[in-house]
Parts: structure tokens; C-alpha cells; sequence
């Protein structure tokens, strides 16, 4: 049988509404006497207050609260507050029987009579003290993330509302956007923003991304409060309620500018690298093609003058061979091109006066340049001389001049100047620390694009047309300037014309030529010599020992070292002249062992080769490959010259 459970019908209103108070343990619900006596008391009050009804009933509310509140009168003012105001709510600190304490919520309503006259209190209290340990915890969690937040000086972190207004401001984004929170909070965020990525929405393009993908980030230039630009990496996230709708975006920046340059810088270091690389690669390749080019010259140009000789005075044949003597001799005036550029050719450094040189070739740059060009010179009242080659330096310039003039068509100015600079050894410029003159060429003309310019100094490369230039134009002055100890740079942009400019030493006082053969005329009376000539190609020590022989000389040959060295030991030699670059003994140490055995014995390098590898340097007098006959017996008059001098 269903049993169906009912009130007693028997019950009162009142005894209704006592069972319900009763029933009640989440809430202390009991009434005090207009004196703050307690009069009654429910289940509820005594489970999370403790006191059993007889033991509280008749004792004074105040007991409920902590000393110092009752010391400041708050048990009183809460009733009087209740009487005045009709209700008096609150939440604090209360004292359970065991003396713990625990935060309640407090309501108190005064109970008045039929005639309005106050007979008591109800007073309802709700222990929270799990909620308000959870509100402090989360309070706590709170300031500490906050002051985590600002104590960050690193980063930038702040938030913005949804349409992108800068709502809080930490330490970082003041320290890197220069902005005091008052200055910045409520302003759109799109004022960090440069005025062309404003134009091009690119702040609005930010928060649509990260509201559509969840998170945005990129790096870009950003702007401070005094203007200045920084290069900053940017996250934008968006902050979301429960319901999935954007209320904000947290947003976080930090300055990168340093770590990117130093990106660039090591960039820029290994791009350097790799064109030095490539450059001496090319370099080491070019050397050794242009040495075997002089080589073969050298058998040309030495047979094509021995042959002009025997043959009989027919201006048929004469001409066939000075046009084969002017062809080798443009292969020659090639090879030295190509010599510069690998940074071995013979260079005379001396003392130069730069504005007293370009004012000696202005008449030649004139006449090369043609009547369209207007030279201009731009040169300090006191400039130093300059460590260089005088016809290497004047060569160079006239050739950066006509590079020049080429780029304008339609003609225009070019501009000579020149300036003292003082190089510290940190600077990235490749030149050891010291006193450089740097002597610029500029034009006017169409420029170079950044593919053309990285390429411009390497040897036959060139943007002219066929017939019009070999390429080795730039590179002839890049090597020329790096063998003197300068550097040389090209600074150019499509359309805004472009800059030579050379850096070369300032000479120290007393700066004396290299050694090398000095060319004054021969002597005919020059005696007879025995000559011993050392090469290891058979057709240059051919033709070296025909032009010997014709000058009247005799020759032993040798195309080793080693055999040279046998040659010397059973024969009397008044001269050797000697290849450098021979294989197993070269000839520089090939002049030492003859130092050795045979002191006092002259000895002529003769080499393709102007800067010897290190450890090879030489004070020998040196003969330039490829050498005529009349070259050859220059240096033979020299070497009996300096030793007639000597025994006098």
C-alpha cells in the first residue's frame, strides 16, 4: 500500500512556518530581543556555529564576533542600523564556540508588533568561508599575475578591448613605447603603427586574423612615442567569455631591433665571406690562367722577334708579323688585366700626389671622354699622398672614368674627389686601422641594380654589349687596390647613378719603389755572357734561349731546379735567369741554394707573377712575363751595370 506523506492538518500557520526553520541547516536563522539577546535557534545555527540552543539562548549575539569588533561597537551598530534602515546586510569575520573563525554573510530585520513598536530581530547567517577562501585565492592569483604582468620590462604586454583600445599598460610597453598608462589607456593601439601600414589597414587586418585563426603573429616596424622606429615581434590573441565572444585581445611586443641587426650584421659577415671566397677562388683561377697565357705569349712574341730578324726586309711579310706582335700584345695587355685582378702583377708603390695626378691626366680624361662629359674635382686644400702605382692608379682612374661616361649616353658630370679618412680596426670594412685617402668617381648616369652590383668586379662580367668591353675593367681596379693595401667599393642604384670609390694607404715618409728591373736604354757594348736559363715549359725556355743566343750570349738550359743546380756545378755561369713557378723547387728557392753555393752570383726572376705566396718574398730583380728580346737585354745591361758599379 502507497503511503503518501502529509502535514499534520492539525498544524498551525505558525507551527508551519517553525517545522521549515527547523528543517533548515544551511542557514543560522534565530531571532533576538531587542537587546541583541538570543531567543531562539535553529539546527542550522548550531551546526556551524556549535552551541547547542541551551547554550546560547540568553547570551548576547556580540559573542559571534572577534574582539576588536566588538571593541569598535560593530554588534550594536548593525542592530541600530537595522531599526533606522529596516535592514541591515553585511559579510565578515565571526567566532564559532571552538574560538575558529569562519566568514559569514550576515542579514538582520527587525520584527515589530501589531502597533509598530520593535520586539526583536531575525537574524539569518550563511557560513562562506569555503567562497571566500576561493575569492581569495583567486584575488591572490590575481595580484600576482598582475604584478607578474608588470613587473615584466622585457616585453610589452597589455590588453585592448574589441575594437582595439589600449585597456591596461605594463612596465615593458612603457619602457619600450615610451607611453605613461594615462597617455595610452582608452587610445587605439593602431598608433604604434607606421602612417603606411595605417593607410594600408594593417592594424584592423591584426585583430580580424586573430579573431578568425585564434592567434596573430608577425614581425614589422613599430613606432615610439618620440617617433623613432623599432623592429617588433607581435602576438595577438583573443580573449573570449564563456559563451565564445571576443570581449578583448591580449596583446604582447617585444623589441627585437638588436637581435636583427645582429641577424643582418652576421648575414652581411657571411655574405662577405662567401664573396671573398669567391672572389679569391676566381682569383687563384684567373692567376693561374693568365701565367699560362704569359707562357704561351712569351713563345709567340720571343719567335715572332727572332723571326723579324732572319727573314729578309719584305713589307708583305713585315706586316703579317707585326700584326701577329700587335695581337700577342693585346693578349698581353690582357693577361695583366687579369693579373690585377688576382692581385699579381708588378706594382711600383711610391709616394702620389692625388689632385697633382688627376690635374696632370685632365687633358687625356678629356680627349677619352668626349664633349658631353663635364669633369669636375673635389679635393681638400690639404690631402695626403697615397701608397700606389702611379700608371696603375692613372690606368684605374680612366678606366672608372669611361665606365663612367658609358653609364651616361646622353653625357653629364663626373666628379674626381678625394678625402682623408682615419679607419679603426673595428670598422667592417675589410682595411687594417690607419690613415686611408679615399678617392671616389661618381656619375650621374643610369645606376646598377643590387644583381648587377654584386657581380660588377668579377672578371668578364659586363653589361656592355659584344666587342664593347672584356670585363675586366673592375676587376683589374678591385685587385690593383687590394695588392696597394686599399680596398675598393661600388655604392650604386638603378637610376641614381653610381660611386667609385677606392681607399688606399697614406704613404709613409720615405716610401721607396718595389725592386724591379729599371728600363733605361741598353748598352750595345754590353760584353758577351754565359747565361744559364732555367723554365720547366720547353717552348718559353726555347724562345729564351734563342733571344739569348741571338744577343750574342751563351746559354746553357735547364727545365728543372735540380738540373740547373748539376749545370752550376761543372760549368762557370756569369748569370742564371730563372721561371718562379717551376714544380718541387721553385725559383726563388732555387736562388737561395745558389746564394749558398755560389755567392755574388746574379740571378734575374723571371715571372708572371708579381706577389709571390708567402715565404717566397725576394729582393731579385724581377722580369715581367711575357718579356721581349729588347726587355731581356735591358735586364742583362742592369745586372752588368750594377756589377762594373760594384768592383769600382
Amino acid at each position: 500500500m502507497q503511503r503518501v506523506e502529509r502535514f499534520d492538518a492539525s498544524l498551525t500557520a505558525d507551527g508551519r512556518y517553525r517545522l521549515l526553520v527547523e528543517a533548515i541547516t544551511d542557514y543560522a536563522i534565530y531571532m533576538l530581543d531587542p537587546d541583541g539577546i538570543v531567543s531562539s535557534w535553529n539546527p542550522g545555527a548550531q551546526r556551524f556555529k556549535g552551541y547547542a540552543a541551551d547554550e546560547i539562548i540568553g547570551e548576547h549575539f556580540s559573542r559571534f564576533y572577534q574582539d576588536q569588533d566588538r571593541a569598535a561597537g560593530l554588534p550594536a551598530k548593525s542592530l541600530e542600523t537595522a531599526r533606522n534602515e529596516g535592514k541591515f546586510e553585511s559579510e565578515g569575520w565571526r567566532v564559532r564556540k571552538d574560538g575558529t573563525k569562519f566568514w559569514a554573510h550576515v542579514v538582520i530585520d527587525p520584527i515589530r508588533g501589531a502597533s509598530g513598536e520593535l520586539v526583536g530581530f531575525a537574524k539569518i547567517t550563511r557560513d562562506l568561508t569555503e567562497r571566500k577562501f576561493a575569492e581569495e585565492e583567486l584575488r591572490q592569483s590575481e595580484e600576482q599575475f598582475k604584478r607578474l604582468v608588470q613587473s615584466v620590462t622585457d616585453y610589452a604586454i597589455y590588453m585592448l578591448d574589441w575594437g582595439g583600445k589600449v585597456t591596461n599598460w605594463n612596465l615593458g610597453a612603457q619602457r619600450i613605447k615610451q607611453y605613461a598608462p594615462d597617455e595610452i589607456v582608452g587610445q587605439h593601439f593602431s598608433k604604434f603603427y607606421t602612417d603606411s601600414d595605417r593607410k594600408n589597414g594593417e592594424p584592423q587586418k591584426a585583430l580580424e586574423t586573430a579573431a578568425r585563426e585564434g592567434r596573430f603573429e608577425k614581425e614589422g616596424v613599430r613606432v615610439r612615442k618620440d617617433g623613432t622606429e623599432f623592429w617588433a615581434h607581435v602576438v595577438i590573441d583573443p580573449i573570449r567569455d564563456d559563451h565564445g565572444a571576443i570581449t578583448g585581445y591580449a596583446k604582447v611586443t617585444r623589441d627585437i631591433t638588436e637581435r636583427r641587426e645582429s641577424q643582418q650584421a652576421l648575414e652581411k659577415a657571411r655574405e662577405a665571406l662567401f664573396q671573398s671566397q669567391k672572389m679569391d677562388a676566381i682569383g687563384q683561377l684567373t692567376g693561374g690562367i693568365a701565367h699560362d697565357f704569359n707562357n704561351l705569349l712569351m713563345a709567340v712574341i720571343g719567335s715572332l722577334d727572332i723571326v723579324r730578324k732572319r727573314l729578309p726586309d719584305d713589307p708583305k711579310i713585315t706586316t703579317l708579323i707585326d700584326n701577329a706582335m700587335q695581337g700577342a700584345q693585346r693578349g698581353t695587355a690582357l693577361t695583366q688585366r687579369m693579373l690585377a685582378f688576382a692581385r699579381r702583377q708588378d706594382l711600383k708603390l711610391e709616394s702620389v700626389d692625388v689632385p697633382d695626378l688627376v690635374r696632370g691626366m685632365t687633358d687625356l680624361l678629356q680627349r677619352s671622354l668626349g664633349p658631353l662629359i663635364q669633369i669636375e674635382t673635389r679635393f681638400p686644400l690639404v690631402l695626403g699622398p697615397v701608397s700606389a702605382d702611379a700608371n696603375q692608379l692613372e690606368m684605374a682612374l680612366l678606366n672608372l672614368a669611361v665606365n663612367a661616361r658609358d653609364a651616361m649616353p646622353d653625357g653629364g658630370p663626373i666628379v674626381f674627389a678625394a678625402r682623408e679618412e682615419q679607419v679603426s680596426a673595428d670598422k667592417e670594412n675589410a682595411l687594417k686601422a690607419g690613415k686611408y685617402v679615399c678617392i671616389s668617381v661618381t656619375d650621374a648616369g643610369e645606376g646598377m641594380d643590387k644583381a648587377t652590383l654584386t657581380h660588377a668586379m668579377e672578371p668578364f662580367f659586363t653589361t656592355k654589349g659584344v666587342g664593347r668591353g672584356t670585363g675586366l675593367g673592375l676587376s683589374m681596379v678591385h685587385g690593383m687596390t687590394e695588392q696597394s693595401g686599399g680596398r675598393f667599393l661600388l655604392t650604386s642604384q638603378k637610376g641614381k647613378g653610381t660611386v667609385a670609390g677606392r681607399w688606399l694607404p697614406v704613404a709613409k715618409q720615405g716610401t721607396q719603389a718595389d725592386s724591379v728591373v729599371t728600363h733605361v736604354a741598353a748598352e750595345n757594348s754590353a760584353r758577351p755572357l754565359v747565361v744559364l736559363a732555367v723554365d720547366d715549359d720547353g717552348l718559353v725556355l726555347m724562345n729564351t734561349v734563342l733571344m739569348l743566343e741571338d744577343l750574342g750570349h751563351t746559354v746553357f738550359e735547364a727545365t728543372s731546379a735540380k738540373k740547373a743546380l748539376e749545370i752550376l756545378r761543372r760549368e762557370k755561369i756569369d748569370l742564371v735567369i730563372t721561371d718562379h713557378a717551376m714544380p718541387q723547387m721553385t725559383g726563388v728557392q732555387l736562388a737561395k741554394e745558389i746564394n749558398t753555393g755560389w755567392p755574388g752570383l746574379p740571378i734575374i726572376l723571371a715571372t708572371g707573377y708579381a706577389e709571390l705566396p708567402k715565404g717566397s718574398e725576394t729582393d731579385l730583380p724581377k722580369l715581367a712575363k711575357p718579356f721581349r728580346q729588347e726587355d731581356l737585354a735591358q735586364a742583362l745591361a742592369n745586372i752588368q751595370r750594377e756589377s762594373t758599379s760594384s768592383r769600382r
